[in-house]
């Protein structure tokens, strides 16, 4: 009787310690995460991916950014072994020029039950946007054009006239002329090729209607997918006379 009851008790307390020993345990797919430079005014996002690599649910209680700069979100269920879960921190650059260095705490039931996850990066100025990365440049497709002005000399009145350029791809990527754009809403293009290889030229073509009397210069802006210089000027000149017709009315007239 006294043998039985000490392997119970033995049994007892190695069912004990197999139950203190199973505990969820979580590991992140990423701990820091670098958002690089972002114009100020960006909400920075990025979800951390966790999964539960132990044997018993986990549950987050609570999320603590150091600062009120951060939002966290995350996933509340508890996270079975096994089942991946996500924090999500939110970024408020805005009025926060300059670099940054983030603590988030997780705070749970696992095995390790407090840990930290990082995001950093650098703020930069708001049309950031507009300004590429070196490797950008050096990949962007360039429009290059032999000379930017056109000159048609005398045209009348109400005569259409079209003004060419020959236009070249000089960088690696396929290059698209996009649109143009005129003040005068009296000029309308055609492109002999829709995308140009690196290396490739093409003609421009510029149909100027002359709508308005007198020396006329008119600024057409080519736009492309050149990332460097995405606009491209181009110059129209053009004396507008009266039609010939009218000119010999006016002389019968007199």
């Amino acid at each position: 009787m006294t043998r039985k009851l000490y392997f119970l008790t033995l049994l007892c307390f190695v069912f004990a310690a197999c139950a203190a020993r199973a505990q969820g345990k979580l590991s992140f797919e990423k701990e820091t995460h670098d958002f690089g430079t972002i114009a100020e005014g960006t909400q920075a996002t990025y979800e951390f991916r966790v999964k539960n690599v132990g044997d018993q649910p986990v549950i987050i209680s609570t999320v603590q950014p150091a600062c009120g700069c951060t939002t966290p979100t995350w996933t509340k269920e508890p996270l079975l072994p096994g089942k991946v879960g996500v924090i999500t921190a939110v970024y408020n650059s805005t009025g926060r020029p300059g670099p940054f260095h983030k603590a988030i705490t997780v705070t749970s039931t696992a095995e390790e039950p407090t840990q930290v996850l990082y995001i950093k990066g650098d703020v930069g100025p708001k049309d950031l946007k507009s300004v590429p990365t070196q490797e950008q440049k050096i990949m962007s497709p360039r429009l290059a054009v032999g000379s930017t002005n056109y000159n048609f000399g005398k045209l009348e009145k109400g005569q259409k006239a079209i003004a060419r350029f020959q236009i070249k791809n000089t960088g690696r990527q396929p290059l698209v002329v996009q649109g143009i754009k005129a003040a005068c809403n009296c000029v309308q293009y055609r492109v002999s090729e829709s995308s140009l290889k690196p290396g490739q030229t093409a003609l421009l073509e510029l149909r100027y209607s002359a709508n308005v009397l007198e020396e006329q210069n008119e600024v057409v802006t080519v736009l492309s997918n050149d990332i460097i210089v995405p606009t491209l000027r181009l110059t129209l000149k053009a004396t507008v006379i009266e039609p010939q017709a009218r000119q010999d009315m006016l002389r019968e007239g007199k």
